[in-house]
């Protein structure tokens, strides 16, 4: 039996989607973040070193990182489905974008989440000019740029393809979904419409709705 080791609020939500769109039988562990710190519980580390989420376990198969599991619930269980044939150029779009999401665009959304705390964190009054300045150029000169930069390609490939990797939903849409969800909770989308569009069919799709109904609300951090 696949158990997902599931953290609220996290990447793991998109794996419960996975495999209610394999229909697999699976089972969750619950796990619940720090309320003050926002980070997973140390009980994860009992499942796998670094306590992080998502983390499945599979018989003897601990399995950690979202792009791997994945790919691993696919290749072992897909049967061909959600997946192009490797002999079509859809294949490479999947690739692409199944290493894009956390790759490229996550790192820079999880540095613009940090940075965006730091002139509200705790710390001596006389410290806060400097750190919120620190903060604010980061984000204005660094971050935002290059985040939108990302989302403009984004954009661009969805206004030309329905789903990620062509005409037919793929993992690579399941592993898109939560950095672009993660993206729409801390900027607006109204001029990156197919990226909206997109995030409000994936999240119509009743596999997508099966998942949130085992695993909990999904309730991005803002920032």
């Amino acid at each position: 039996m696949i158990i997902v080791h599931h953290l609220e609020h996290s990447r793991s939500q998109r794996i419960l989607w996975l495999l209610e769109e394999l229909e697999l039988p699976y089972e969750i562990e619950h796990y619940k973040r720090d309320p003050r710190t926002s980070l997973a519980p140390e009980s994860l580390r009992r499942v796998h070193r670094l306590g992080k989420a998502p983390v499945i376990s599979d018989g003897a198969v601990v399995m950690a990182e979202s792009g791997a599991i994945l790919e691993y619930l696919v290749e072992r269980y897909g049967d061909g489905r959600l997946k192009p044939a490797t002999d079509t150029p859809q294949w490479l779009d999947y690739i692409y974008w199944m290493h894009f999401a956390e790759g490229s665009l996550m790192p820079l959304l999880v540095m613009k989440l940090v940075f965006g705390r730091v002139a509200t964190s705790p710390m001596p009054f006389f410290a806060k000019p400097i750190a919120r300045k620190i903060s604010g150029k980061m984000n204005d000169q660094f971050l935002q740029p290059r985040i939108q930069d990302q989302l403009a390609l984004v954009e661009e490939h969805l206004s030309r393809h329905p789903w990620f990797a062509g005409e037919q939903m793929s993992a690579a849409d399941v592993q898109m979904s939560f950095p672009l969800q993660a993206a729409a909770s801390r900027a607006n989308l109204d001029n990156l419409p197919h990226i909206r569009d997109f995030i409000q069919k994936v999240e119509a799709l009743p596999a997508y709705q099966r998942a949130i109904e085992r695993g909990g609300p999904l309730q991005l951090l803002g920032g």
